[in-house]
């Protein structure tokens, strides 16, 4: 018999054994459970907070320069802050790069310079999602939701927070009645928002129906896909996308977790992950 003492960090586990010859056994039991719980996990929503850049503070200077008396006021703007972008990218289908929920920000822009040099603007931001991703900015109490983006092919980018505008130099500032002006613009303030990243997978065809029932087989002969195919319930615990070839012609299949008796009120695995066929044309 092997007692296993699981502390809450995922990275340290600690284990006792009464039977040396089942030390072997155990340390791979370990492996395969830190597999499942926290390799195999698909992650469909995340929530963290992003900053946009700030602008750039403009310039308070006078020309100073031999031979050149009164050179007057030449400060220049600061340079507008970086942008938030998201990005649809195929190659992804989780949102584990974003688990950690840290804040992302951008860059700020940088201040204006003498002899009317203007600020280099700020460096932006992407942040690649899966295909069928939902951004949603949160409100501040978190019930308000708002759509920001809906990435829905490979490649769209759209900004979701705006970088702040510089500030303007001393020279902008100039006129007929003020040639000399001692004083400069603050840069703007970037976007700060809290989002939400929701995963909808994209598919043409969406397999339900209760454990057992021969979903994962289904897309096993339709497709390619090599979903986990075993005798017992739920086997299944993330969708499965398979590509079914059709001669000339293709559509993508979605294989979904077993539904029971009282899902919605979390028995089984329950149904979230029914946001995944939210946008499948066919219900198999």
């Amino acid at each position: 018999m092997i007692f296993f003492y699981l502390s809450t960090n995922p990275h340290y586990y600690y284990y006792d054994y009464l039977s040396p010859s089942l030390q072997q056994k155990s340390l791979f039991f370990l492996i395969r459970v830190i597999k499942d719980v926290y390799i195999e996990v698909m992650i469909d929503i995340v929530q963290f907070k992003i900053y946009a850049g700030n602008g750039g503070n403009g310039l308070v200077s006078f020309h100073r320069e031999k031979f050149v008396p009164h050179g007057g006021p030449d400060g220049g703007d600061g340079g507008r802050g970086g942008n938030v972008y998201v990005r649809g990218n195929n190659k992804l289908s989780s949102l584990r790069e974003y688990r950690d929920q840290q804040l992302r920000r951008s860059a700020n822009g940088f201040p204006g310079g003498p002899n009317q040099r203007h600020g280099a603007a700020g460096e932006g931001i992407i942040l690649d999602v899966p295909v069928g991703s939902i951004v949603y900015e949160v409100g501040e109490e978190g019930s308000e939701k708002t759509i920001l983006a809906d990435i829905d092919s490979n490649g769209l980018e759209i900004q979701i927070a705006k970088g702040g505008r510089g500030g303007h130099g001393n020279k902008y500032f100039t006129t007929s009645t003020r040639q000399a002006p001692s004083f400069a613009q603050k840069g703007q303030a970037g976007e700060k928002k809290t989002i939400q990243i929701e995963l909808k997978l994209i598919a043409d065809i969406g397999i339900i129906g209760l454990p057992n029932a021969g979903k994962s087989s289904l897309l096993t002969q339709w497709s390619r896909a090599t979903p986990k195919v075993a005798s017992y319930p739920f086997t299944t615990l993330d969708p499965e996308l398979g590509v079914v070839e059709l001669g000339y012609d293709s559509f993508v299949a979605a294989d979904m977790p077993g539904l029971i008796e009282g899902a919605s009120q979390g028995v089984g695995l329950g149904h979230d992950f029914l946001r995944h066929i939210e946008r499948t044309e066919i219900l198999v």
